[in-house]
């Protein structure tokens, strides 16, 4: 009898019952489609030795004037540079206290040294460091105590703790970011308070790493203070910290969502730490709080979104967008002789978030979405309501592709491309009926450009923590899903490859190699795709198969015997279990004249209906899936 090819439609479906979906791949795990075939993904290796603290969930590369690279790295604990794969921390102060203000107390035996700092304004795990102080006598010396401290405990407003340490005794940093350093215990002669010129330096309050859950965006108690002042930070502690950064220039713009907005002056140096606009020489009417900060690449003004007014300064209007002047960070006065001002969304309880597309900037907020374009004076900015039918699912949600918009909104996915359009995705009640709502701001979305994709990575329904992606093909209209934990991405451009956080605290590049990089030495990337039902006939009478031709290639695989297993499952009835199962390796023998593998597999299936399965555990092996063939015969009916 001729032999029958399987050529399975692209993409995964699983909008149907896997019966319904014959000819269709119907479950997929680190497997991508390309001209409509499936293959493997390619790998990821870590970007250096060299770990960050906390959780990162943004990324952005730029390079300098002397041709630097960068990589801008924002955690829920710090705001680093990424040099050559060194992280340099330039995370802003919040307030740097007088001269004696800070004072220290400790206790026999213990390594627990008591801060007090009127007014200190810190919270659990902020950082700070001090400077200038004297030894109390004993075992806490000066140089002990002149470094960076995470706070341990908050005792009161007055008051906090922390653990002394060996001098830069960063080396027992846990990948939760969390300092784990072995402590320095005081003696009997600690009875000093570290003198009358302790500095102490403290970085903006830390962020969460979960968010608390509320109703609606922004639910819960306000902080620990009033915005604006000069000892204490405003942080909405119930959402995810979250950064968004811009580069003007050479130099970087960064702002902490819900906080202020800071710079960093590329030609002062790495050795130097981000400052808040508001301190800039000059600065006028600057906002001190948004929750986003953007810079317009076509006209060069600075934009905040969901800030203050320049009326009611330090009183955050969620709504609210402001510009400065054409070209410059401290002008924020609107004047007839700048081209600074400041709009309002009318539609909507908060902005969520804003996209720079190559023409415009869309503006989204939770329940609206805008397009903000640049008109030129005197009213230098437009904005135009597109859709009050939208939703996304948190602020890092959306991603431009060019001139498009791509982000998944609550139970669906959109793109705009001119008009807002409802995507159809054939994979989506696996996505929600699998989704962590109380985690909605950890949904990430990416661009994979050499492949065509829009990654989202987001947290399943048992996890906390982002643990599983879907992506879209956009050129070939498909969808696949798997399972992979990244909390940020970034495109290659700058560098040549894909670069993601992950959440043991390291940056990865993508798309290098076959394998996961994360250990040492590296692992095997399970990967598989299995189809759905196959009929054997019309699906009323039993066959036998009796054969399989495989059609695979191994191109560019590493090992030296790359192979993949080609299984096949029969069963009766479309709701019965798989009663025969039958997997083979397929090995690849030669590579020349043509690429040759194994011939032929024989098996001894019976069943009405089979799925196919291509799958690979092995380290060095990649793997392009063809059309491959079986030999069937009818069976009979018993």
């Amino acid at each position: 009898m001729p032999l029958t090819k399987l050529l399975f439609k692209p993409g995964v479906n699983r909008e149907t019952t896997s019966y319904s979906n014959e000819g269709g791949w119907f479950d997929v795990d680190k497997v991508r489609f390309r001209f409509g075939f499936p293959e493997k993904i390619g790998g990821w290796i870590k970007r250096s030795a060299s770990s960050f603290l906390g959780t990162c969930r943004a990324l952005h590369p730029w390079m300098t004037l002397s041709q630097d690279k960068f990589i801008g790295v924002g955690t829920n604990l710090k705001y680093y540079i990424d040099q050559g794969g060194e992280f340099i921390d330039i995370t802003p102060l919040r307030l740097t206290a007088g001269a004696g203000d800070a004072t220290f107390s400790a206790s026999n035996g213990d390594a627990t040294v008591t801060v007090t700092e009127t007014a200190h304004g810190a919270v659990k795990s902020d950082f700070v460091t001090f400077s200038a102080a004297v030894s109390l006598g004993g075992n806490i010396t000066a140089a002990r105590l002149n470094q960076e401290y995470q706070i341990a405990t908050i005792v009161d407003d007055n008051n906090f703790t922390i653990e002394a340490r060996e001098v830069a005794d960063l080396g027992a940093i846990t990948v939760d970011g969390q300092y784990t350093p072995t402590p320095v215990l005081a003696s009997a002669g600690d009875t000093g308070n570290g003198g009358t010129l302790t500095v102490a330096a403290y970085q903006v309050n830390v962020g969460l790493d979960t968010t608390v859950f509320g109703n609606g965006w922004g639910a819960g108690t306000w902080g620990r203070g009033t915005w604006g002042s000069a000892a204490n930070v405003n942080v909405l502690t119930e959402t995810l910290r979250i950064w968004s950064h811009d580069n003007f220039g050479q130099d970087l713009l960064i702002n902490v969502r819900d906080g202020g907005v800071y710079y960093w002056d590329a030609a002062v140096g790495l050795g130097t730490r981000a400052v808040n606009i508001v301190d800039l020489a000059g600065s006028v009417s600057a906002p001190t709080i948004a929750k986003q900060v953007l810079v317009s690449d076509r006209d060069r003004h600075v934009i905040v979104f969901g800030c203050d007014t320049e009326s009611n300064p330090g009183v955050q209007d969620p709504l609210a967008i402001r510009f400065s002047s054409q070209e410059s960070l401290t002008d924020w006065a609107t004047s007839a002789d700048n081209t600074a001002g400041e709009l309002r969304l009318g539609s909507g309880s908060e902005i969520v978030t804003a996209v720079e597309t190559k023409q415009q900037i869309l503006v989204y907020t939770d329940e609206s979405l805008y397009a903000m374009q640049f008109l030129g004076p005197p009213f230098t900015f437009g904005i135009n309501l597109i859709s009050e039918k939208t939703s996304i699912m948190g602020p890092l949600a959306a991603v431009a592709v060019e001139d498009n918009v791509f982000w998944m909104g609550q139970q669906q996915f959109f793109a705009f491309a001119g008009t807002v359009q409802q995507i159809p995705c054939t994979v989506r009640d696996y996505v929600f009926d699998n989704f962590n709502y109380s985690q909605t701001e950890k949904v990430i979305a990416s661009v994979n450009g050499q492949n065509s994709e829009v990654w989202w990575f987001y947290p399943s329904a048992s996890s906390e923590n982002v643990d599983k992606y879907v992506v879209y093909n956009y050129i070939e209209q498909v969808w696949y899903y798997g399972n992979l934990a990244r909390t940020a991405w970034m495109d290659q451009g700058i560098y040549d490859d894909p670069i993601a956080a992950s959440q043991d605290g390291y940056l990865y590049e993508h798309e290098l190699g076959f394998d996961d990089g994360s250990t040492t030495p590296a692992t095997a990337i399970s990967a598989y795709i299995e189809s759905s039902q196959v009929d054997i006939g019309d699906g009323d009478n039993f066959a036998f198969i009796s054969r399989l031709v495989p059609d695979v290639t191994f191109l560019n695989s590493t090992a030296s015997t790359p192979s993949a297993t080609m299984t096949l499952k029969t069963r009766n009835f479309p709701g019965g279990n798989y009663l025969q199962t039958l997997g083979t390796p397929v090995e690849k023998t030669a590579s020349a004249p043509v690429e040759q593998f194994t011939q032929k597999i024989d098996v001894r299936l019976r069943g009405r209906s089979f799925a196919f399965r291509m799958s690979s555990e092995d380290t060095g092996v990649s793997w392009r899936l063809g059309s491959p063939r079986l030999d069937i015969r009818p069976d009979g009916r018993r």
